[in-house]
């Protein structure tokens, strides 16, 4: 490291300086008259004593004035950095697939590759997926220990995270050893890499003779008795001619079996079993092709499937005065959403106009109920009594008095049997909802609704989500407005003609997708039930790959729904077994996270309670832990993709039986080490060594002055 001063202003004043201390100097210790007969000066000091203060005081105050002139350190220092290679070693399942002995072999030679390239005075260092290990000698890990047992393999993300974690370093190669095979990410290919990938290739390029279930297609949710059908995709290879059987389970009893033939040395076969929901709540299946002999491997056989059985759908009770456009119309775009359960009365002309007395809705929609003859009356006050959510749908036939009255969204002075003709605009400043205002300007060119005509004023806690527009005039009159914080959500659809909008859509996009959206999407908000426990303990996921954490988030809320903390929690969670693990745990204020690790696949089950005030909360829930087996399902290598990325990135592809080729190659290249220059410039009054030779001087001089006698 190389040091020199730098000056602020011109060196010329450090002439300045000396001078004020030689001035400042002379001034407190000139020479005074002797007494007469003595060798002692009138202040009491002899000649050297006075000479050595005067010296004293002379460095201080030329000290002092040099520090004011703020001079600058600047230091240079130079490091020189070897060139770097790293060894990126992919650790998957797939690698050791053909054998340990084969692996540990061409794990050898690479063992003596990184030997030789540190005695060529290269820095090697070994990367896997998710570690890093660094050479350092002869404390280097042995490779052949390497444990390939990596569920994954992303061979973009290994690539680029050794490119971020040495940018800007000397890093020359990356030698890349791998079977080519990757199941999560994009291709390596696609990559743009500022270092030579050399490719060393291990595993078997010739498929194996096998049969595998290469994926399973099925729903994520089924209801309470519905069937559902459960696809499998079985490939196969060498076995041409030959049959096999293809198993479908629950808790180990056979739901179903079918036979595939295989029609070529390499084929793809599609079959679909038939199921029934009969347990609510995630259920799990196995799809199994039953062993071949002469298989190379087993493990790709089966798959497992998770589905969420829902007990009953949300039921949806849809009342209208008279038939109408309309009512078929909510009626089509609700069934769209598997999740509700429709059903439609028509009050006159109806042999059953009356839903079942005994039968729970969790949304009510009237269309022109309350009427002027009040035939909806009677069950419209049963239903209001129990803050079901309402959508009114207001029309011709419908009776303003009882409407005003019965809904806290809106209050419609009209003329009798008078009516207007308006278009919807969406309002912008509507965000309960994620409506994109682009795809809503449809409304305009759609047919205009007929609305009463009078009167419209917003009840407190209301929110328009279109406006009426008549003709080119938009209205502050609101068509289609919501209040959601009412005891009873309500929405309020103030025209008929919804069915127009629709067929006007279909005929223009040849699609029903906004009209439908808008109405399914309000439909939900309103109907949507709050979540008031005060208990709260959910997954951050319904489903986990085997071999990371469950991850669970704790929310704890007293009486008036605060946030509570450092409350024990105990958790239980049940797998398909019966098998309860138990844990306790504190959620504080900056955690309030709990984690398990290392739960096997399967359908889980949990319960979790808290004490507050001397009651007992409660939360329960499922997950699902999966054990993807990505790795079994191809095991053939492909060292193409590992010569078109050393193609791309100016490296060369190797065997595993060419690796010296590979020391000679890289050691043929001169590998210049780099050097990297910092200069920093720091205050020489920022010296903390100087507050201490400065105050050495006072002191010093100040108790020569006290020791001898002077003032």
């Amino acid at each position: 490291m190389r040091s020199d001063v730098v000056f602020q202003s011109s060196p010329w004043w450090i002439l300045v300086c000396l001078l004020v201390g030689a001035v400042y100097a002379f001034a407190m210790y000139q020479p005074l008259p002797q007494l007469v007969g003595s060798g002692t000066a009138v202040g009491g000091f002899d000649k050297r004593t006075t000479y050595g203060l005067a010296a004293l005081r002379f460095v201080l105050v030329s000290l002092l004035c040099f520090l004011l002139l703020n001079p600058l350190i600047r230091s240079l220092q130079t490091l020189t950095e070897k060139p770097k290679v790293v060894l990126a070693i992919d650790n998957s399942e797939s690698v050791a697939a053909a054998g340990r002995p084969a692996l540990n072999q061409a794990l050898s030679g690479l063992q003596a590759i990184r030997q030789q390239l540190t005695e060529k005075g290269l820095d090697v260092s070994i990367r896997t997926f998710g570690d890093t290990l660094p050479a350092d000698g002869a404390q280097a890990p042995d490779l052949t220990q390497i444990s390939f047992t990596g569920r994954t393999t992303d061979l973009s993300g290994l690539l680029s995270g050794i490119r971020s974690d040495y940018e800007g370093r000397n890093l020359t190669d990356v030698i890349l050893v791998s079977d080519g095979i990757f199941n999560q990410g994009v291709s390596p290919t696609f990559g743009k890499y500022p270092f030579a990938v050399q490719t060393v290739g291990l595993g078997d390029t010739i498929p194996k003779r096998d049969i595998q279930l290469k994926g399973i297609v099925a729903n994520r949710i089924a209801y309470l008795g519905n069937q559902f059908p459960v696809q499998a995709e079985v490939v196969s290879n060498g076995f041409q001619g030959r049959s096999a059987t293809v198993v479908l389970r629950q808790n180990g009893r056979e739901l179903g079996r079918q036979s595939v033939n295989f029609t070529s040395n390499d084929s793809f076969n599609q079959l679909t079993f038939q199921a029934t929901a009969t347990q609510k709540g995630v259920q799990h299946y196995v799809v199994e092709v039953l062993p071949q002999a002469g298989e190379f491997s087993t493990r790709n056989n089966r798959q497992d499937v998770y589905l969420d059985v829902i007990d009953g759908k949300e039921k949806v009770l849809l009342l209208a005065l008279t038939p109408h456009p309309d009512v078929k119309a909510i009626r089509n775009l609700l069934e769209k959403n598997q999740n509700y359960e429709v059903d439609v009365r028509i009050i006159t002309g109806s042999a059953d106009p009356n839903p079942p007395a005994d039968k729970t809705y969790d949304l009510l929609i009237l269309h022109q109920i309350p009427d002027n003859n009040g035939f909806g009356s009677e069950l419209l006050r049963k239903y209001l009594t129990k803050n079901t959510p309402v959508l009114f749908v207001l029309g011709n036939q419908s009776a303003l008095g009882p409407f005003n009255t019965s809904n806290p969204v809106m209050q419609v002075s009209a003329q009798a049997n008078q009516s207007d003709k308006v278009t919807g605009v969406f309002n912008p400043n509507f965000k309960q909802l994620n409506l994109d205002p682009a795809r809503l300007e449809l409304l305009s060119k759609l047919p205009p609704m007929a609305v009463p005509y009078g009167d419209f004023r917003l009840q407190p806690g209301s929110e328009v989500v279109l406006w009426q527009q008549v003709g080119s005039v938009r209205t502050t009159k609101p068509l289609l407005a919501i209040n959601v914080t009412a005891p009873r959500k309500t929405a309020v659809l103030a025209g008929e003609g919804l069915w127009a909008w629709r067929l006007e859509e279909y005929a223009l996009t040849d699609k029903q997708e906004v009209v439908d959206e808008l109405m399914q999407k309000v439909i939900q908000l309103i109907s949507v039930k709050e979540d008031r426990r005060k208990l709260r303990v959910y997954p951050i996921r319904d489903e986990f790959v085997a071999g990371e954490k469950v991850i669970f988030v704790t929310e704890l809320y007293n009486d008036i729904y605060e946030r509570l903390y450092d409350k024990p929690v105990r958790l239980e969670i049940s797998d398909e077994k019966g098998i309860t693990r138990s844990y306790t745990y504190t959620p504080t204020a900056s955690n309030s996270r709990f984690e398990i690790s290392r739960l096997p696949q399967g359908a889980y089950r949990f319960r979790a309670s808290v004490a507050v005030n001397g009651k007992t909360e409660q939360s329960a829930g499922q997950f699902v832990v999966r054990d993807l087996q990505l790795e079994a399902l191809n095991t053939t290598a492909d060292h193409g993709l590992l010569r078109q990325l050393a193609q791309q990135t100016g490296g060369q592809f190797y065997t595993a039986a060419g690796v010296n080729e590979l020391v000679r190659t890289i050691a043929a290249r001169p590998h210049p080490s780099r050097l990297t220059s910092t200069e920093e410039m720091n205050e020489i009054i920022n010296w903390r060594w100087l507050f201490f030779v400065v105050l050495i001087l006072v002191t010093a001089e100040w108790g020569l002055r006290k020791f001898y006698g002077g003032y």
